[in-house]
């Protein structure tokens, strides 16, 4: 029975993998929250009797949780796991809607907003690795998916001029060059650590614009469009996962993909 730990998966991108991985009843299924009661209880009403799905309390930035919920897993499992995906992670409102260097008028919220998103996104991933790796060696799948952001690919940014989301883009961009430092030190041991970017996905992100704010984010849109012709706006929740979850099995260490940060196409065409 291949088994996966998913971090957040209490909503959006982590929720639904949640749900499509765990509807294979062969696959022993692990969502780490920070609520465990509350998605146990939801886990129970929309997917009554799917006991192959198991929920862990646990918090990236909380090393202690994380070693808890290895222990966990590796009682359940047996001491191995196939599959990591870290899609937990941090976004912020401050960076939303202005440039970098309208945020620096603030100086101290951005300096803590930003060191919030590195301990996050960067920081607490790095721990999520470390702890996990043991289990991943003993795993058969010996996968680790860090679900990252085109915001943070460095072709797009001065291509399209993308002004918003600066500090979220610089931390997804600190995750991707762990995710490329643990697959230097691990890729001979056959464990592929990879960055996939899920697409854009409509999670609400943008809801509580002001009018200002939205003709900002239309304007970012517009340049999306001329990026990619095709692009028809955000994607569902649940063909990003398809995406994910399809450019994860065909990727391996064999085919060169270890510290690689993809598309949910599985190149580098993020839109």
């Amino acid at each position: 029975m291949p088994s996966y730990l998913i971090t957040g998966t209490s909503r959006g991108i982590g929720w639904e993998m949640l749900q499509q991985i765990s509807s294979n009843p062969s696959n022993t299924v692990f969502g780490l929250v920070r609520n465990k009661s509350a998605i146990e209880t939801k886990v129970a009403q929309e997917w009554p009797g799917r006991s192959n799905v198991h929920i862990l309390q646990g918090d990236i930035t909380e090393y202690s949780s994380l070693q808890a919920a290895a222990t966990e897993v590796a009682n359940i499992t047996g001491g191995g796991l196939d599959y990591l995906i870290a899609n937990a992670g941090a976004v912020a409102h401050f960076d939303a809607y202005d440039p970098i260097g309208v945020l620096g008028e603030k100086p101290e919220a951005l300096e803590r907003e930003l060191m919030h998103l590195l301990r996050v996104n960067v920081v607490g991933n790095i721990h999520l690795f470390n702890v996990f790796v043991p289990l991943i060696r003993q795993g058969q799948g010996k996968k680790v998916i860090a679900i990252t952001s085109g915001q943070a690919a460095l072709d797009m940014i001065p291509k399209l001029s993308i002004e918003l989301s600066a500090l979220y883009a610089i931390s997804k961009a600190g995750l991707n060059t762990a995710v490329a430092k643990f697959s230097a030190q691990y890729n001979k041991e056959g464990i592929l650590f990879m960055s996939i970017c899920p697409g854009l996905v409509d999670t609400g992100r943008y809801n509580d614009a002001s009018p200002a704010q939205e003709a900002r984010v239309k304007k970012m849109m517009h340049s999306f469009a001329e990026y990619a012709p095709n692009f028809k706006g955000p994607s569902t929740t649940e063909s990003s996962v398809k995406d994910i979850l399809s450019v994860m099995e065909n990727a391996s260490v064999a085919n060169g993909d270890g510290g690689s940060f993809v598309s949910h196409f599985g190149n580098q065409q993020w839109l």
